[in-house]
Order: C-alpha cells, then structure tokens, then sequence
C-alpha cells in the first residue's frame, strides 16, 4: 500500500497517491472481469499489449479518482517496492496519463490524511463530463465477482487450501479395481463431489463422503470446502433442503470446465483466460477463467474449481489421467508476466 501524498494530477487538481495496481494481459484485478479485454472494457478502456497502470486517489476535496498511466513500469516498481515495505514516490509523468477517471473500480479502505473522507466526485464536481463513475463490483452475495476472488484467494493461499486434502481421497489413476468400486469413470457421478460442507476445515468435513472416491480419468474428487471470502448465507442450504442428493451436480460442472478448458489449447481465448505464475523451480501456478468458472492450479499437483452454479463450494480435482497433460498444455499457451 503506497504512502499517500501528492503525487499526479487529475482533472488539474493534485491526487493523493493511496496504492496503485496492474492492469496487464498477465496481471489484473480479475474481480473486474474473466480477462483482460473484459477488465479493460469495466473501465472504458481499449486493451492494449503493454497495459496499464492504475492510481487510486484522492483530489483536494476528498474526491475518488483513477489516473491511468501508460508508464507500467514505473507503477510495477511502486507496488514492488510497497511490498517489500518501501516508501515509494509515485509520480508519473503528465504525459503518461491515459486518463483520469471519476470513482473507483476497486475498494480501498484507507483514505488521505487531511482531506475530507472518500466520496465520488458529484455530477460536474471537477469538470468530470458527466462520465460514468467507477465503483467496485458488488461482492455481497455468490457471484462472478465473489468466484473470481475466491480463486485468487486460493492461488495466494496454496499450501493452507491444499493442506485441507488428504491424498487418500484420489484414486491412484493405474488402479482400475478402485474406479470400479466408486461406480468406474463412465457413470456421469463417479467421485463427485457431495454437496453442502459449509467450511474449509477439512476436505471431509460436513456433508462429504470420503468413500466417495475419485475419478480416475477426471481426477474429480470427494469432498468440497466454502470459497474464502463467502457470505456466510451462501455456506449453508435452507433448512428443509437435502444437502446431499443421491446425483450431486458438481462433478458434471466440473467435467464442463475441464472440457472448455482443453477447448482452449486449440482455440486460444482472450488474452488473460489463462494466467502462469511462478510457484517453485518445479512449478507454475496456472488460473483459468470462463463463463461461470475458475480453475487454480499447480502444474505438479492438483486443481481447484469454483463455480457460479456452486455459491461458496471449492472443488478439488484429483491429478487422474487427464489434468497432468491439460496443465501443462495450458502452461505452455498461458500469459505469463514479463
């Protein structure tokens, strides 16, 4: 988080400087969108290879304001250098300013000192034109916006949310006589996961059934744990209903996104679908989008899906026969920061 200070102008007034971000092909606020060309169009602008820099703000009068700086550098070094806990001037030049724009396209919960308390500019209040003010994306209940972050929440978090399965729950992919005995990888529900854990506790916490077992193909797994950052009313089904029905849905949705994931190794997809991060010396971190779904995964493990169609549910996917060469598939086309 930056220290604030006068540091651009917008709209002729100084901005107080209050944290900056990316807005890359490689690196994005995927809360504003699945990718990069949908993120850019939240805020109005056109995409373009090389991105943005975003700067949150204050003006004189407690205004919120985004400058969009075309210097992304500079505003790589800034966040870098905050956070490795680093003061960081951050003034771009007047000519690298794209635009400055009214709101917010993100929360911020720290404000300027000495300046009136955040609060969108008024229809006119420094000349804005009467453009449309940015403010972020509804999070209070299950939704696009809410998956995307849970996603980026287990990508941060890796080892907390893999510490929650047991490798016992997978299936060993060369041992035929255990996908038998989960009902074998042709039945549309072999190993899929049950419906209604209400917390991340553990992957066979409430409402899953450990005997339920993987897919050997798929890799689909027993067990599902509540996004991070969930509402707590999405957590829990209504009382009267039945929490685990005899045909659970997530297994088929999960098979759906393994599918347009595969689809997107012949058919590239807008840039930013598929993100790789550095995780090791030995592996990538690998975070797909799609219509209604998000997968985030290591390239020498497992993955994880969440869904539109599942409020809260994070759904684990076993290594199986399939996800090992569509990992690495997907790695090779990826977008990967520069």
């Amino acid at each position: 988080m930056a220290g604030t200070g006068e540091a651009v102008a917008a709209e002729d007034d100084a901005l107080y400087v209050l944290t900056a971000v990316l807005l890359t092909p490689a690196k994005f606020p995927s809360v504003l969108g699945d990718d990069y060309p949908e993120a850019c169009g939240a805020l109005g602008l056109t995409p373009v290879d090389d991105g943005y820099g975003l700067v949150l703000g204050q003006d004189g009068d407690g205004a919120r304001w985004t400058v969009v700086v075309d210097d992304v550098s500079l505003v790589a070094v800034a966040i870098a250098s905050w956070d490795c806990g680093m003061d960081y001037d951050l003034s771009p030049d007047d000519r690298t300013v794209v635009a400055a724009l009214p709101g917010w396209p993100l929360a911020v919960a720290v404000a300027a000192p000495g300046v009136p308390a955040p609060h969108d500019p008024e229809p006119g209040e420094e000349d804005d034109g009467g453009i449309r003010v940015l403010t972020p994306p509804d999070t209070s209940a299950w939704g696009p916006a809410q998956r995307r972050l849970g996603a980026d929440e287990i990508a941060l978090q890796w080892a907390t949310w893999r510490a929650q399965i047991d490798d016992a729950e997978f299936v060993n992919p060369a041992d035929d006589s255990a996908s038998d005995e989960a009902g074998g990888s042709d039945s549309p529900d072999a190993g899929a996961p049950s419906a209604g854990t209400t917390g991340p506790e553990t992957a066979t916490g409430p409402g899953t059934d450990p005997g339920n077992e993987t897919d050997p193909e798929t890799g689909i797994a027993a067990g599902t744990g509540a996004a991070p950052g969930t509402p707590a009313e999405t957590r829990t089904a209504p009382e009267g209903t039945d929490t685990a029905p005899e045909q659970p849905q997530p297994a088929s949705g999960i098979r759906r996104v393994l599918a347009e994931a595969r689809a997107y190794v012949d058919a590239p997809p807008p840039l930013g679908r598929v993100r790789s991060a550095f995780a090791t010396q030995e592996a990538r971190t690998l975070r797909a989008d799609g219509p209604g779904w998000s997968l985030v995964a290591r390239t020498d493990d497992i993955a994880f899906v969440l869904l539109d169609e599942e409020p809260g549910e994070v759904l684990p996917v076993g290594r199986g026969r399939e996800l090992p060469a569509l990992l690495e598939a997907l790695d090779k086309m990826a977008v990967r920061p520069s």
